[in-house]
């Protein structure tokens, strides 16, 4: 997004930029998968945690890990984007923080449902058709509410863009949403629609499949 003060490079639609995230986020936890579960969400990392599949002291690393790379990718933008400003995720004029917070929460609902779909054991190895899918349930979130909170989905990618911007307004509902939203999630999952056959399984140091 440009400045008052200059024009951008390129302007891109809502479709494109939905497309962008998908393909993304579904690299990126094909990637990671296999070494740390692929969060790179806090978000997942939160509704993992609840569901008892990562330890605490686990998710807090995670978490520090997502929140310092949000903030150095948003860093290098700005580099090399000399011209340009960060641009930070706000929500639109005609919603309010709530109704923001809610949209947010109900995306990342969904998007925490499917990583735990598709990383649960007992459904079967999935392959690289897991990653693609979270990636593009990722990019139908963007599609749905871009226009009115930005479709983050991921408190990890507002935090760092709002450190460089400088622009902290409404940053709580792009966490309030999301976690809560991420926590219901793995409830419903783990205790409701698929509860586990082992009520006694462990806390595992590391999520078993595919993350965000």
């Amino acid at each position: 997004m440009a400045s008052s003060e200059s024009k951008p490079f390129f302007s891109i639609s809502l479709f494109q930029l939905a497309i962008a995230n998908a393909f993304a986020l579904s690299s990126a936890v094909y990637i990671a998968a296999g070494v740390s579960g692929g969060h790179v969400n806090p978000a997942v990392t939160f509704g993992m945690a609840v569901g008892g599949h990562i330890s605490v002291p686990t998710a807090l690393f995670y978490w520090l890990s997502q929140m310092l790379a949000s903030v150095f990718a948003s860093l290098i933008l700005r580099v090399m984007t000399v011209s340009q400003r960060v641009p930070a995720y706000a929500i639109a004029e005609e919603m309010t923080g709530f109704g923001a917070s809610m949209l947010e929460g109900l995306l990342t609902f969904v998007l925490v449902y499917t990583v735990y779909a598709f990383s649960d054991p007992r459904r079967g190895p999935f392959g690289a058709i897991g990653p693609l899918v979270i990636g593009l349930t990722a990019g139908a979130g963007v599609l749905a509410v871009g226009p009115f909170s930005g479709g983050s989905m991921n408190p990890a990618c507002a935090f760092g863009s709002a450190v460089i911007a400088g622009k902290f307004k409404n940053q709580a509902v792009y966490w309030v949403g999301p976690l809560i939203g991420a926590a219901v999630a793995g409830l419903v999952y783990d205790n409701v629609v698929f509860p586990p056959d082992d009520a006694a399984e462990s806390i595992r140091g590391v999520s078993d499949g595919d993350g965000v």
